[in-house]
């Protein structure tokens, strides 16, 4: 007997359904096509044990499966409950009519329990599009799945309550979340807050015109100035995010196999931070079956480089094009993924291999030729793309002491999000850009226009610092994110003054 059950397949984060034809037979033997992996192919171990520990059996009958369209490589353990429902319901061991209106995924433990699948959200979303009553899948991916609206989602503990399902009419706990509530309900649950920071007034500053503009930034500055405690807090003050960027951030975490048990959307902004021995392909992502690396995980959030010139030069040479860009585009011999890396960098260093910059108490002390070929280890072109760069000193003891805490992360995001508001009028009829630091030579032509005095500013920064051309136009960027902040239409030379003093790594003399 013939059955037709369905599965689903992700490639990049899109999701397309595979029909899996199951067919029983007289004769013996256990066929497997469609181009799957050997972790598919090992399916029928784990569904005779599943099977015979649930007082069910696979039949000794010639069993043959395919998996279409058969020129799709296949990949993962998450269709073994697709081949088991097909086998019981071609072997007649249950009747299932209803079958083929419902999308069936999950991996099989021995003893009938089913664990997590990759991907529960793109496979819901095709899975609606494409009028599919229903998905059944495990309980630990149903609220990521229950996101769409208007398809069924079940999620189930072990196999038995599947064949119940189909066999005996037994109703299943259907999985149903309010998205928009649920989300908007968690946009304000921060873990940290920028009160907590002691001091560091300046540089609170520059993170706030950073965020208001998604511009990349830069901290320099000794151990425990307070880089990485400022970095952490940086996703606090950035704009809520929409349902939209919610959807699109949890899809990509979906395909990673990063949601944690119980949670649907993603409503705080991601925080990645990766160890300096990362290997290009983590980052930027890849493998045989390309997955999202970390610049993707990043996406409409912040990805943190802590100790910058520690990473691997050429680690950190893969990310010049995808800051640009904001995609990343990983090609194979038969196929093409691309994973949206729209991210905020947050990088920080030692001014030294010591740590200390000119200072003849600090316990450790660097030469110039040792300063200069530490700092050499980054790129000219990589720092060009880094819009901000800002020097970071120690806390004083009695700023530390203070008891007065400082500006809450609530009251800059509110801020940060006006001039967010200004930027999306400014830019509704562009497609593609969204806030200052996306914007290209045109829109910084017709946006970033400055009068005389200004411009004649500029132009001794430029000649003084040797700035490249690049650098000009990020001292625009950010001038223009300064006067949005301010509600100026206007950039002022105030602007542009305090947008070229964070240029820091640019300035002639600053290993002098």
């Amino acid at each position: 007997m013939l059955v037709k059950v369905y599965g689903s397949a992700v490639f990049g984060v899109e999701a397309t359904t595979i029909t899996v034809e199951v067919n029983v037979a007289p004769g013996i033997g256990y066929h497997l096509v469609g181009l799957p992996d050997n972790a598919v192919k090992e399916s029928s171990y784990r569904i005779a044990a599943a099977l015979q520990n649930n007082n069910l059996k696979l039949p000794g009958k010639k069993i043959i499966i395919n998996m279409a369209p058969a020129d799709l490589r296949k990949e993962g353990s998450a269709y073994d409950l697709t081949f088991a429902l097909g086998i019981l319901a071609a072997s007649k061991q249950i009747k299932a009519d209803n079958i083929s209106d419902y999308l069936i995924m999950g991996e099989l433990s021995l003893d009938g329990s089913l664990q997590p699948i990759r991907g529960a959200l793109p496979i819901a979303i095709q899975a609606k599009k494409e009028g599919f009553k229903g998905f059944i899948l495990p309980e630990q991916n149903a609220r990521e799945a229950a996101i769409v609206s208007g398809l069924e989602v079940y999620g189930v503990k072990n196999i038995t309550q599947v064949t119940d399902f189909f066999d005996k009419d037994l109703e299943l706990e259907r999985t149903v979340i309010n998205t928009r509530e649920t989300f908007y309900n968690n946009l304000n649950n921060l873990e940290h807050d920028f009160a907590d920071v002691k001091g560091q007034e300046s540089i609170k500053r520059c993170m706030e015109i950073a965020a208001a503009g998604g511009h990349n930034i830069i901290l320099i500055g000794p151990p425990g100035a307070g880089k990485t405690m400022l970095a952490k807090r940086l996703p606090t003050i950035l704009p809520p995010m929409t349902l939209q960027e919610a959807l699109e951030t949890t899809k990509i975490h979906s395909v990673a196999g990063r949601i944690k048990d119980n949670i649907g959307l993603m409503s705080q902004r991601p925080f990645r931070s990766p160890h300096h021995t990362i290997s290009d392909v983590a980052l930027v992502g890849g493998g045989a079956y390309p997955q999202p690396g970390e610049i993707s995980l990043s996406h409409n959030g912040v990805l943190f480089l802590d100790e910058l010139p520690e990473f691997k030069r050429g680690v950190l040479e893969v990310m010049r094009q995808p800051l640009e860009d904001r995609e990343v585009t990983i090609s194979r011999a038969k196929f093409t993924v691309t994973y949206p890396s729209s991210f905020m960098l947050v990088a920080s260093m030692n001014p030294s291999p010591g740590g200390y910059f000119n200072d003849p108490g600090a316990p450790v002390t660097s030469s110039p030729f040792e300063m200069q070929r530490y700092l050499s280890k980054i790129s000219g072109p990589l720092l060009d793309r880094i819009d901000i760069h800002i020097e970071v000193t120690p806390v004083p003891f009695d700023k530390l002491s203070e008891e007065r805490r400082g500006e809450s992360s609530v009251q800059i995001r509110e801020r940060v999000t006006r001039a967010r508001e200004l930027q999306t009028r400014r830019f509704e009829g562009v497609d593609h850009i969204h806030y200052n630091a996306q914007m290209g030579p045109k829109q910084i032509r017709e946006f970033c226009k400055l009068e005389d005095n200004s411009k004649l500013l500029l132009k001794t920064a430029m000649e003084r610092l040797n700035l490249s051309a690049r650098a000009y136009d990020r001292i625009l960027k950010v001038s223009r994110s300064i006067a949005d902040l301010e509600g100026s239409e206007a950039i002022m030379g105030d602007h542009i003054s305090e947008a070229i003093q964070y240029r820091s790594l640019d300035r002639e003399g600053w290993l002098a």
